[in-house]
């Protein structure tokens, strides 16, 4: 039995009351409509989007409109958006509200890749605080009763941070919440989150929710950032990437908590091998439906096998044929296969997954770190930045 701390607050973004205050982070091609709808079925919380690049969605292409439509079963939903522009990221939201396409509305202020960041977007981008001052109430007025929140990490390095001031430029702007990855983006996503950084902010920003992210493999990892962090709830990435189930365990510890009851391991999730591969299909079937393209769905699903069968004895043919499946009956004869008997595997199913980079000096613009304001150059340049990639 795990022994839980006093009773944390369920999450209210705006109008939306979350049960557990828990929300999926947007990665770039996983977290499409098919694998939103996996983890709901798993567990509870806010689900968000891939990003969706602002300028893409008002010039309404076909893939973006794709990316902003959810399944019918999927409430609240949730949409990110990234974009450089004030008036474009306007527009973007605008549209979203106008055409009934949200219930939340998310600003990517995270990305650390550099064909972003050499343009002044993504995480380069709140060191210009005037810029991201507006483009973030220009935002919030354009959303109205949409809530509207914002995304970001520490700052571009370790001599220039920018989270304590873009929080309060946000919660300044109106803002339902904000979220902090616990990362510069010269850290990528190496080494150690700094949860000391989320609790800096949280004692900083006092009129909004706070959310943490970063390095929350299991449960029992976001019970203990929202201890030491007194953050308001957390994000997921990574760590759900093979592991939809891992939103089922983070209800339950959160539920109990709240109701102030100790949490029986036994209400956690250790699936054995057959488990894994039902979650799995059922993952290859769903994709199969987002795409509405059995072909394009198999290629999508083989990118998750290490992710799925991480500690669990399978053999490297099989995951190698796993990962070159071309259809939905070739993927049933594979997993047919499988012991299903084999047991959840401990340890070695736990901990880091997704590739977590290397530190390196970031990709800026020239001079971009000569002054915190905006010249002619450099607005040009961020013209150029919104481009179809995702981070945080």
């Amino acid at each position: 039995m795990t022994t839980l701390a006093p009773a944390a607050p369920s999450l209210s973004i705006g109008p939306i009351a979350l049960d557990v205050p828990v929300v999926l982070a947007p990665m770039a091609g996983i977290t499409n409509t098919a694998f939103r709808r996996l983890c709901r079925e798993f567990g509870a919380g806010l689900y968000v989007s891939e990003m969706i690049t602002s300028r893409a969605l008002v010039e309404r292409t076909p893939e973006s409109l794709r990316l902003i439509t959810h399944h019918e079963s999927e409430t609240p939903r949730s949409i990110q958006l990234y974009g450089v522009d004030p008036k474009t990221v306007s527009e973007a939201v605008t549209m979203l509200v106008a055409e009934d396409r949200a219930d939340h509305i998310d600003l990517n202020f995270g990305c650390p890749v550099p064909k972003v960041t050499r343009k002044g977007g993504g995480a380069a981008l709140p060191w210009k605080l005037g810029l991201f001052r507006e483009i973030v109430e220009r935002a919030v007025a354009a959303a109205g009763p949409i809530p509207l929140t914002v995304k970001m990490r520490k700052g571009i390095d370790s001599d220039h941070l920018t989270y304590l001031e873009a929080g309060k430029a946000a919660e300044g702007a109106g803002v339902a919440s904000m979220a902090l990855h616990a990362r510069t983006a010269a850290e990528f996503y190496s080494g150690s989150a700094d949860w000391s950084a989320i609790a800096t902010l949280k004692q900083t920003v006092t009129t909004v929710p706070v959310l943490g992210n970063g390095d929350i493999w299991s449960a029992q990892d976001a019970l203990r950032m929202v201890d030491e962090t007194g953050c308001d709830g957390v994000v997921v990435g990574r760590g759900c990437l093979g592991r939809p189930w891992l939103f089922g365990d983070l209800a339950a510890a959160f539920r109990a908590r709240e109701n102030g009851e100790t949490l029986d391991d036994s209400a956690l999730h250790r699936p054995s091998l057959g488990m894994v591969a039902q979650a799995f299909r059922r993952h290859a079937e769903l994709l199969v439906e987002f795409f509405d393209d059995e072909d394009r769905g198999c290629r999508d699903i083989r990118k998750h096998v290490a992710w799925y069968f991480k500690g669990y004895p399978v053999g490297g043919d099989l995951r190698a044929a796993l990962a070159t499946v071309g259809s939905l009956q070739q993927l049933d004869d594979l997993l047919a296969t499988l012991d299903v008997d084999q047991p959840y595997p401990g340890e070695a199913a736990e901990g880091a997954r997704g590739r977590a980079g290397s530190p390196k000096r970031p990709a800026l613009p020239d001079r971009w770190l000569e002054s915190r304001d905006l010249g002619a150059t450099h607005r040009g340049e961020l013209a150029e930045a919104e481009l179809s990639t995702s981070g945080g």
